[in-house]
C-alpha cells in the first residue's frame, strides 16, 4: 500500500478513533452526572435524554468507517472457506459492491432528510439543539464507509483478511 494511503488511513483511523473515544467518555460523564443528579440532588440534568439521543447517533457513524475500513462488520460466511478461491474472490467483490452502494443508497437518503431537517430548522424539544448537523455528519460518514468499502476491494491484503 502507497505510504500517503497509509498515512491517510492512520490519520482516519485516529481521527474517528479519538471522535468515538470522545463520545463515549461524553455519553458516560453524561450518565454519571444524570443519574447522580437524578436519586442523589432528585435533580436530573434537564436534556440528558435529548443528548443521549445526538450522541449515540453521532457514535453509530462516527464508527461505521472505522468498522468498513477494517473489515469488522457482521458476515456470514459458512460456505465461504469451503468455497474455491475463485468464489471466495466473486463473493469478496459482490459483498463489496454491494456495501458500497448499500452506504451509499443510505448517504443519498440521508442528504434528503437532512436538507429536509436544515429546511424545516428541526430541532430537539428541550435543548433545542439543531438535527441537521447530525444528519449531514451521518450522511458524510456514510458516504466515507461506501468509499473505504471500495478501497478494501482494490487492496489484497484487505480483502484477503476478511
Amino acid at each position: 500500500m502507497p505510504p500517503a494511503r497509509t498515512s491517510l488511513l492512520r490519520a482516519l483511523d485516529l481521527g474517528l478513533g479519538g471522535c468515538c473515544a470522545f463520545l463515549l467518555m461524553g455519553f458516560a460523564a453524561l450518565t454519571v452526572v444524570d443519574v447522580v443528579g437524578r436519586y442523589v440532588l432528585t435533580a436530573p440534568l434537564p436534556g440528558a435524554f435529548e443528548l443521549t439521543e445526538l450522541m449515540l447517533g453521532a457514535l453509530v457513524f462516527a464508527a461505521l468507517p472505522l468498522a468498513t475500513m477494517t473489515g469488522e462488520h457482521v458476515a456470514v460466511d459458512a460456505l465461504f472457506d469451503v468455497s474455491p478461491r475463485r468464489v471466495r474472490t466473486a463473493l469478496a467483490w459482490l459483498g463489496g459492491l454491494a456495501s458500497a452502494g448499500a452506504l451509499w443508497v443510505i448517504a443519498w437518503r440521508l442528504v434528503v432528510y437532512s436538507a429536509r431537517l436544515a429546511n424545516d430548522e428541526a430541532a430537539t424539544d428541550a435543548l433545542l439543539v439543531p438535527l441537521a448537523p447530525l444528519g449531514w455528519f451521518a450522511a458524510g460518514m456514510a458516504a466515507l464507509s461506501g468509499l473505504l468499502a471500495l478501497a478494501r476491494l482494490v487492496t489484497p491484503s484487505a480483502r484477503s483478511a476478511s
